[in-house]
């Protein structure tokens, strides 16, 4: 499987974290913030100012626009990943560039062969989040921060719900393909919301909770369910419950 990876980067202009890690990342960024961006030693593709601002519709771009000939499958992370590793003789052991291009083709290529269109990592580190028996699952949420996409894909992301984008489009693919792939012994390192730029720009306790509601009117109280297990007075990361059998 002939694969690229895109990390959309808005506001973050310093030498971005994923490309340190991983050089062949592209970011794509919106072209009033371009030259900022090459300054820093960044390496980019230009997207419209308009395609920014929101993660949703920036996802959308470069699903609608960096699919080409040559591309099986296009694989979204976020810019500020300080690692991508697997679960190896009881070790989180980090891949390196060569081993992270080989992992990510074939595991688009599982993702193909099972007939569906999105595939993922677990989204925890913690080797507690990793049982051996299970090393894949089907109808699990996929977080945003490693979504990798099949060519032929018909979804896109909701952007009425960019804090929310993940959940949903887990469900989507659910819903449309009948599970999506997440490979539960590999994981991801990112910073995600303790920053400033990308999500952390416009993400605020009520946006949250304004998020979570449409998020659950959109799927049902059934499916999409508050933790009321975590010690934070609201938890912005939903239950999800998908009414399908398995794993």
């Amino acid at each position: 499987m002939r694969i690229k990876i895109f990390a959309p980067s808005y506001k973050r202009p310093e030498k971005s974290i994923t490309q340190i890690t991983y050089p062949f990342v592209k970011l794509v960024v919106r072209e009033s913030e371009a030259e900022e961006y090459l300054e820093n030693g960044n390496d980019i593709i230009v997207c419209p100012d308009q395609a920014q601002g929101n993660i949703s519709r920036v996802r959308n771009w470069i699903l609608d626009n960096l699919f080409d000939d040559d591309t099986d499958c296009i694989i979204i992370v976020d810019d500020d990943c300080k690692a991508i590793s697997r679960w190896e003789n009881q070790k989180n052991t980090k891949f390196n560039e060569n081993e992270l291009i080989d992992f990510c083709a074939k595991k688009s290529l599982l993702c193909k062969e099972l007939g569906f269109k999105l595939w993922g990592l677990n989204t925890v580190m913690d080797k507690g989040a990793y049982r051996e028996y299970t090393p894949f699952s089907f109808i699990q949420f996929i977080g945003c921060p490693f979504h990798g996409h099949i060519k032929g894909t018909k979804l896109r992301y909701d952007e009425e719900l960019p804090l929310k984008e993940d959940y949903d489009f887990t469900l989507q693919n659910i819903r449309k393909y009948g599970g999506c792939l997440r490979v539960n012994f590999a994981n991801y390192n990112v910073k995600q919301s303790e920053q400033i730029g990308g999500c952390a720009d416009y993400r605020n306790l009520a946006y949250e909770k304004e998020q979570f509601f449409a998020l659950q009117k959109k799927w049902g109280k059934d499916i999409i369910k508050k933790d009321k297990g975590s010690k934070r007075s609201f938890d912005y990361n939903p239950i999800m419950k998908v009414p399908i059998k398995g794993v």
